[in-house]
């Protein structure tokens, strides 16, 4: 397989080296890497060529990693960009935040590289899983898998890759109520740990991407049960 043919992996890291591990170990599994040791560099070769997914650091130089996925998600070429967020920082609220920001999974330093290569694969599946080609519609949002595009009152909608698989999963299985374990197990996978409050940041997010000004919020919360895609509010009234 030529380079041209792998996953391309951006990783912005300032420490020499866990970016040479990184390295190391992703091209030992095929994937094609860079490296850029600060925002403004990583800037530079996300504008030159866009990478399939970015490993962030949050503390960089001269701009965090924070403020850099901040800028991403403001540009229409980066919006969708898979984004997993390296950091020292354990505290629930800090995962919050890099979530919030707009990264799409986070692990904490330090990690092993087999459950980070876990992840980037699980994250690459979501960012460019087709795994039927009907297109899918609901009240007014319809979702084409093949061309990866969303549409609500015929307008075009952004989604990030784990904000689409959340809306193409409720989707699949309108009216249904899931508990945050079983949206775990379906949009993240059994083989990856991720924490119940992960599920409603990115639950968050994509009320916000499909929800204009007027718009019914057709994605329900049921208390104490989890969520469902429905317009009936008294069918997931609490």
């Amino acid at each position: 397989m030529s380079d041209n043919n792998k996953p391309y992996i951006l990783i912005v890291e300032d420490e020499a080296p866990l970016v040479t591990l990184l390295r190391y170990n992703l091209e030992k599994q095929g994937f094609r890497v860079e490296d850029a040791g600060d925002g403004g560099e990583a800037l530079t070769r996300i504008t030159e060529a866009a990478p399939d997914l970015l490993l962030l650091d949050w503390m960089l130089p001269t701009m965090s990693g924070i403020e850099l996925c901040r800028q991403l998600r403001r540009r229409p070429a980066t919006r969708t960009l898979p984004i997993i967020m390296l950091t020292a920082r354990a505290e629930d609220q800090d995962a919050v935040r890099g979530l919030d920001t707009g990264a799409d999974d986070y692990i904490t330093k330090p990690f092993s590289t087999e459950a980070l290569i876990a992840r980037i694969r699980a994250l690459l599946r979501r960012s460019g899983a087709v795994p039927q080609k009907l297109k899918l519609s609901f009240h007014d949002i319809s979702l084409d898998p093949a061309s990866h595009r969303v549409l609500r009152n015929g307008r075009a909608l952004h989604l990030g890759p784990t904000e689409f698989r959340l809306l193409e999963f409720f989707l699949r299985h309108p009216k249904r109520v899931f508990s945050r374990e079983d949206v775990l197990n379906a949009v993240w996978g059994r083989d990856i740990h991720v924490e119940p409050r992960t599920v409603d940041v990115h639950i968050r997010r994509l009320r916000k991407a499909i929800n204009g000004p007027g718009e019914m919020d057709i994605v329900r919360t049921v208390r104490a049960a989890g969520y469902a895609l429905d317009t009936d509010e008294s069918a997931t009234a609490a």
